[in-house]
């Protein structure tokens, strides 16, 4: 199983929105076993899935090892699809781990969740802390959204030099265009100086994946949105595939 970290020091860089259509392309597009497990206590992929959010045992009692991660995890709408879902108890989270010195706690449970799923995609919470230290060091793969500004240019660095202080051997860091506008300047010219990474265009069908509560794929399938996420998938299949046959041990 690889496990895939959406993440940024920053908020409001449309991280959720990112991990819940990669989750998605995923299961639907490359039919991979996929779990999106939310560690931010808004819950945002609880919500863009319309999963039923009565009440449950509290998010953070997995990390305790008081309940299985499967008491937690609920199915999606979709095929192949489950949601391990946050809550406000997730507060909590980052003391109970430094209390309990378990440094890889998060990577021993994914490690748990590897018999069940192919793809772990974590939305993480936009904060450095201890559960993001453990965030770095359990990932395959770190993606991190980028609106084009100074200051999530800012964010960027931050990202890389914390996963390089926590990490003895760093895992591949993929850099991603959010919410481009190519009718303004600045967004062209964030698009011109990094030709490579991957972008996601600022449209309305990306803004109805939170009025819709669905993937943008499962109600707008051939809208530009959709196929920018699709690439987007494509190019992180390519990079595990590639890193497998760089590693066949580790896969």
């Amino acid at each position: 199983m690889a496990i895939i970290a959406v993440y940024s020091a920053k908020g409001g860089v449309g991280k959720t929105t990112i991990a819940t259509n990669l989750a998605w392309c995923s299961a639907q597009g490359h039919a991979r076993r996929t779990l999106l497990w939310d560690l931010d206590m808004a819950d945002g992929a609880g919500f863009m899935f319309a999963l039923d959010d009565r009440r449950r045992r509290p998010a953070r009692s997995l990390f305790a090892g008081d309940i299985d991660a499967h008491a937690l995890i609920q199915p999606s709408s979709y095929a192949g699809l489950d949601v391990l879902p946050a809550d406000s108890s997730l507060r909590e989270l980052d003391s109970m781990l430094l209390r309990m010195g378990q440094r890889n706690r998060l990577a021993t449970l994914g490690k748990q969740m590897s018999r069940h799923y192919d793809r772990l995609i974590l939305d993480c919470p936009p904060m450095l802390n201890e559960l993001s230290a453990q965030v770095m060091r359990a990932a395959t793969l770190v993606i991190v959204p980028l609106p084009p500004s100074p200051l999530s240019a800012r964010a960027f660095d931050f990202v890389v030099e914390e996963i390089r202080r926590h990490t003895k051997r760093p895992p591949p860091i993929l850099p991603v265009l959010s919410m481009i506008d190519r009718r303004r300047s600045l967004h062209c010219e964030a698009l011109a100086a990094n030709p490579a990474w991957p972008w996601i265009p600022m449209v309305s069908a990306v803004e109805q994946c939170a009025v819709q509560r669905r993937p943008v794929g499962a109600f707008a399938p051939s809208s530009p949105a959709a196929q920018s996420f699709a690439r987007l998938w494509d190019g992180i299949e390519r990079k595990l595939a590639k890193m497998a046959v760089r590693s066949p041990v580790a896969a």
